[in-house]
């Protein structure tokens, strides 16, 4: 475990979009307990370095919030491209086949193109769409579908938004006015907000999480895309600079292709067992 190993070491966290801050905090602390635990055998320190990326994700994992009574809200957030109308679908798809009545809003009423998108999903996941017509107030559709949601005895209600770019801010007021009004008509409502994004962006979505975040207050992440090449270390950045779980793992195409997130599978993940995948 010579300088050579490290300095290797260092750069195969940073090519798994793991940040350089938390690359260096995670050697640090291997270093120091690879000699405090005198480990010598190399499957000995990846088990170590699995646990300290485990120990990292899951102090602050968590499962979806789901409401006491009524509908349960999730506001879906994220830009462009990102998989966001995809994931909606996996989730109503998820909650339908496990019974449940499903509802989807097309908050993202920018584009003509996103609610036609939606229809067509909403239609392969066998749930009702409330929509209104392209350029209408977004905070409209969703006063309309919560009040929906309510008297179809709906049990979740998933809200798609326009794909924003992070640096616009009077977009994230948009946001922040619909949040607004789902918290007066539901109480604890959005019970989630759920920032989508793509694992082959890097670091860059940690700043694309810290710009949604001090905008519309997120409370979970999706991480779509791991299907490609994208190692995903970006999850260790988010959970140990911003303090924001990753809930739920894009892995496919299909509409089963959702995953809860599991801190210790997604760190063996990334250093699988030597002979292993």
């Amino acid at each position: 475990m010579d300088d050579n190993f490290f300095e290797e070491l260092e750069e195969l966290l940073i090519s798994a979009d793991i940040g350089v801050n938390t690359t260096d905090e995670l050697v640090t602390e291997l270093r120091r307990q690879i000699k405090e635990n005198r480990l010598s055998d190399p499957e000995d320190v990846r088990e170590c370095l699995r646990n300290l990326i485990s120990g990292i994700l899951a102090t602050n994992a968590e499962g979806l919030r789901l409401a006491d009574k009524g509908p349960t809200i999730f506001l879906v957030v994220g830009v462009n491209g990102v998989g966001k109308t995809t994931t909606i679908a996996k989730l109503a798809y998820r909650y339908k086949s496990q019974g449940k009545k499903v509802l989807l809003a097309a908050g993202d009423t920018f584009r003509a193109a996103a609610i036609d998108q939606l229809q067509i999903w909403a239609d392969r996941a066998g749930v009702d769409l409330i929509k209104h017509h392209a350029g209408a107030d977004p905070a409209a559709v969703v006063f309309d579908a919560v009040r929906a949601a309510r008297a179809r005895n709906v049990d979740f209600l998933i809200i798609d938004t326009a794909g924003r770019l992070h640096n616009k801010t009077n977009l994230m007021e948009e946001i922040a006015k619909v949040k607004r009004v789902i918290s007066r008509e539901v109480e604890n409502g959005p019970h989630e907000v759920l920032l989508i994004l793509d694992a082959t962006t890097g670091q860059n979505g940690v700043s694309q999480a810290r710009s949604f975040m001090d905008s519309s207050g997120v409370t979970g992440i999706v991480l779509t895309k791991l299907d490609g090449t994208a190692k995903g270390g970006i999850v260790i950045s988010l959970s140990r600079e911003l303090k924001i779980p990753v809930k739920l793992l894009g892995v496919g195409e299909k509409m089963d292709d959702l995953e809860d997130f599991s801190s210790r599978e997604f760190a063996a993940a990334l250093f699988p067992e030597e002979g292993g995948e």
